[in-house]
């Protein structure tokens, strides 16, 4: 069992900012990478920001230079770093990771329940 849990989310005035957490546990050999994607009411689900196991890191282009992805290894914790918010990002905001549990395993995507982030006007 791998679980994932976010936390961080609420309501912030448009110009705010966020931290959002995501804790995997359970029976883990190795993280690969880990993600955030965010689903906005009546929309798809989409990639908001990746980092890899090594500390690549990708952003979607509406939230360059206001996000921030990191990782911590030790703790097999991913955060987002959120700045300069506004009513398009709102959403509810899911933590993915790419989990080895055993060696010879390639990896398996599991996700958390998810965060809501709401950025009033």
């Amino acid at each position: 069992q791998v679980q994932l849990v976010e936390s961080g989310g609420g309501l912030v005035q448009a110009g705010g900012s966020l931290r959002l957490s995501c804790t995997v546990s359970g029976s883990i050999f190795r993280i690969n990478a880990m993600g955030w994607y965010r689903q906005a009411p009546g929309k798809q689900r989409e990639l908001v920001a990746d980092i890899t196991s090594g500390g690549g890191t990708i952003y979607a282009d509406s939230v360059k230079g206001r996000f921030t992805i990191s990782r911590d290894n030790a703790k097999n914790m991913v955060f987002l770093q959120m700045n300069s918010l506004n009513s398009e990002d709102t959403g509810v905001y899911y933590c993915k990771a790419d989990v080895r549990r055993r060696v010879l395993d390639l990896g398996h995507d599991y996700w958390g329940q998810g965060t809501q982030v709401t950025v009033s006007s």
